[in-house]
């Protein structure tokens, strides 16, 4: 046992983790005794690089280039993704690609380069192959944005999974942002990120790493382009950067630089070049469009594990409705199961959940369930019992179940790298929709299980199905949670077609928007705590899963009112609004901290209920874009060099600058405003930017701003949908998307296109009509920003 499993010992023993005591002992000296037997053991290795190149044959969009112990496949897809792969490795069979590969460009042309390499010629990208097989990524106008250095390999010299590095160059100016869930972001700064789904095991901050959702995806933000590196692999690994710096009057640059280190499978990545639009857009045509949330799931949630039963279910949703507070939907922790059993209820405190269900949906509130992927294993148990039947757990190399250890006990694990499995589990969500349940949040799915030391996971050596191809937990871990979410996202649009599905995750990977979003796991209670909630929501964003959030208040201990507020006001803002704590930390309802909080925790909700006519239309246009909703300041003017060093702050689709507080006795902060006038959206204060400038930020709010001339669907004072026009700059026009959703089903509603004018001082707004003049808005406008 080193250094870090004492510390994952001791801080799951604190967690309240030593229920299960000898078992966790147990659990961690069986899964050590499966691997010992189940891996192989690493000896002598044989260091290998591509060599000299011989030959190139074209093909399309690109073609092989043979080297001399290698040969690396190119081919620029129509839409400008590049991909390459080492060692003939293609970008199929992938979990990550939805619906095959993009089309080859007929336009891009392999032709030789100086100094003997080879260069691939494309509309908006330029590959160029050293004859060492140095790869370099430059823009048509040949300026360089990424050199990835001849790749290592590490082979065991008996045979077995060869290890890997890539190292990359970019250029000085460039800063990296991305690799999926990390609370020191959304700027990663010079460090080692590791790539390995993680269960902390406590509550974490923004020192912790890894966390619950890696993924191998950076955005790299340049002067002169942005660009998205994706590599395809999903075993362990370690991506370590070391940011560029420009010497001052020196004429030294210093290049920025990426290092990954992988433990196997392909050496394969995608690279999408532009600005960080075009590139997000490109990453959901190849990944998936990221899933619609029914409406309801864009407004107030509320969850706590440990509710004490359907009485008090009740009463805190009485208390919302009797203080005016706008709630849409309460979840319930695993607590709500028999002994934590999934996929089933405990009769004692719900004995009547299907009432409790309908009885709040006639009051515009929805029932949400916890479902791990665990299954104890127990005879009689129905779940394992079935899965048993259809062979569905995962096995060791020995052909035995491999258990583990959750708070059900021991239990057993479903393989979804099958499909007959995933679909097996989908039909399982059946009695969670008779039980009136209308969404889904799925935890402990790194897989963990809990160990009294070494890794809260399955054996390394586990087997999995792979589609068929056949691997272990090494391949399969990382895309664990991916595939549970496919599973139940498959099985509900099955079993109820005509809805939406509702799913979001803990864990994940590339990907995964299509089945859903994600939500911050245990974030620790504090202030740090707060900051890593945003790093996080930018940081999936900009992966491109753009519906996420963090627990508000923190998962453990006891916020004090104002971090409480502050925390309540950033979650009013974020896609996934849900407050939610540990067995711990006691009520979170706004009213528990007192009539100031109440009142100002009111306000913030009730502009959340205001607003959602525009998270509505940000969800349809992520879907069709992969634009966040939430995304960082530099998102229109990645150029801004400033902007890229603010983390502090967001913008809320086009038209909203967000600034939370986050520093405790702060009445004032400082926001960064990108280029443009922007209006305070209380005093209807002008501003222009590029500036930095000092903003009130009393306890009864946080500094909003909003673009001029931005078109802002709202929710007007008889419920129906209106225009909220800020008034654009004397000389400039604005706009705005407006898609107004019936709230849930499969229609597609129309995108109505606004644009918003000054003219002799008076703000004209009109609608934009396909193939004919534009026409008066049938809505009601509302104009601010004119004094």
């Amino acid at each position: 046992m080193d250094g870090r499993d004492l510390v994952r010992s001791v801080s799951g023993v604190g967690s309240g983790r030593a229920a299960q005591g000898l078992r966790t002992v147990r659990s961690a000296w069986r899964r050590r005794r499966i691997d010992a037997a189940g891996l192989p053991p690493r000896g002598a290795e044989r260091a290998r690089v591509p060599g000299q190149v011989l030959s190139a044959e074209p093909g399309p969009g690109g073609g092989v280039i043979r080297f001399g112990r290698s040969e690396l496949r190119i081919t620029v897809a129509v839409g400008g993704a590049v991909f390459w792969g080492w060692d003939g490795a293609a970008p199929l069979p992938s979990y990550a690609l939805a619906g095959g590969c993009p089309e080859p460009d007929p336009r891009a042309v392999l032709e030789p380069d100086k100094d003997g390499g080879w260069r691939v010629v494309a509309e908006r990208v330029t590959v160029v192959v050293s004859r060492h097989g140095a790869v370099q990524v430059c823009t048509p106008g040949g300026v360089m944005l990424r050199r990835d250095l001849p790749p290592r390999w590490w082979e065991p010299v008996g045979g077995g999974t060869a290890r890997w590095m890539q190292r990359s160059e970019v250029a000085a100016d460039a800063r990296f942002f991305g690799l999926g869930a990390r609370a020191s972001g959304p700027l990663l700064r010079d460090g080692a990120y590791r790539l390995w789904n993680s269960d902390p095991g406590r509550a974490f901050g923004p020192g912790d790493d890894p966390l619950y959702l890696t993924m191998p995806v950076q955005l790299v933000v340049a002067d002169a382009a942005a660009h998205l590196v994706f590599h395809d692999t999903t075993w362990d690994g370690t991506v370590i950067l070391r940011e560029g710096a420009e010497g001052a009057g020196s004429g030294h640059d210093r290049l920025g630089r990426s290092e990954l280190r992988m433990d196997g499978g392909p050496l394969r990545c995608w690279v999408m070049v532009g600005t960080p639009a075009r590139v997000l857009h490109a990453w959901a045509s190849l990944t998936g469009a990221p899933a619609l949330p029914p409406a309801w799931a864009l407004g107030h949630q509320h969850a706590r594990w440990g509710f004490d039963g359907e009485q008090e279910v009740r009463q805190i949703v009485g208390g919302y409705q009797e203080r005016g507070l706008p709630l849409d939907a309460v979840h319930l922790d695993i607590d709500h199961h028999q002994d934590h059993r999934v996929f089933t209820v405990d009769q004692d405190r719900f004995p009547k959940l299907r009432g409790l269900a309908e009885e709040l949906r006639q009051d515009g509130v929805r029932l949400v369930s916890a479902v791990e992927p665990a299954v104890r294993a127990a005879p009689g148990n129905a779940v394992y019992d079935a899965g048993s039947a259809v062979d569905a757990f995962v096995r060791d190399a020995s052909g035995r179940t491999v258990r583990g250890e959750v708070r059900a006990g021991e239990s057993v694990f479903p393989d979804f790298t099958h499909a007959r499995v995933r679909g097996w589990w989908g039909g399982l969500y059946q009695e969670r929709l008779e039980q009136g349940f209308a969404g889904f949040w799925h935890g402990m799915n790194e897989p963990t299980s809990l160990s009294a030391f070494g890794e809260p996971t399955l054996p390394r050596s586990a087997r999995h199905a792979l589609e068929g191809r056949g691997g272990d937990h090494r391949e399969a871990h990382n895309v664990y949670a991916l595939c549970m979410a496919r599973a139940g996202y498959e099985g509900l649009r099955e079993l109820s077609p005509q809805e939406r599905p509702f799913v979001f995750s803990r864990s994940g990977w590339a990907g995964m928007q299509r089945y859903g979003g994600a939500w911050s796991g245990d974030v620790a209670t504090g202030w740090p705590g707060l900051r890593a909630s945003l790093s996080l929501v930018l940081g999936l964003g900009l992966c491109g899963v753009p519906y996420s959030g963090p627990d508000v208040g923190g998962f453990d201990g006891s916020p004090s009112p104002e971090l409480y507020l502050r925390w309540f006001q950033l979650g009013a803002y974020l896609p996934l609004f849900r407050t939610h704590a540990g067995p711990r930390a006691g009520h979170r309802e706004p009213w528990e901290f007192g009539p100031r909080v109440l009142e100002h925790a009111r306000a913030a909700l009730l502009e959340r209920r205001r607003l959602l006519p525009y998270f509505v239309t940000l969800a349809h246009l992520a879907r069709r874009t992969g634009a966040p909703y939430v995304r960082p300041l530099w998102w229109g003017a990645p150029e801004d060099r400033a902007l890229r060093d603010c983390g502090d702050a967001f913008l809320l689709g086009d038209s909203l600058l967000v600034a939370p507080v986050m520093d405790p006795g702060a009445d004032r902060r400082a926001v960064r405003l990108p280029r443009g006038r922007w209006y305070d959206t209380v005093t209807g204060q002008a501003y222009e930017g590029p500036a930095q400038i000092l903003m009130d930020a009393p306890l009864s709010r946080i500094p909003v701003l909003a673009r001029a001339g931005a078109v802002v669907p709202v929710r007007g004072s008889d419920g129906g949908l209106e225009l909220e026009v800020w008034a654009p700059a004397r000389g400039r026009t604005g706009g705005g998307l407006v898609v107004a959703d019936a709230g849930d089903g499969w229609a597609e509603p129309e995108i109505e296109r606004y644009v918003a004018r000054l003219r002799g001082g008076e703000v004209v707004v009109t609608r934009e009509r396909e193939g004919g003049e534009d026409t008066e808005p049938s809505r009601q406008v509302r104009i601010r920003g004119l004094g």
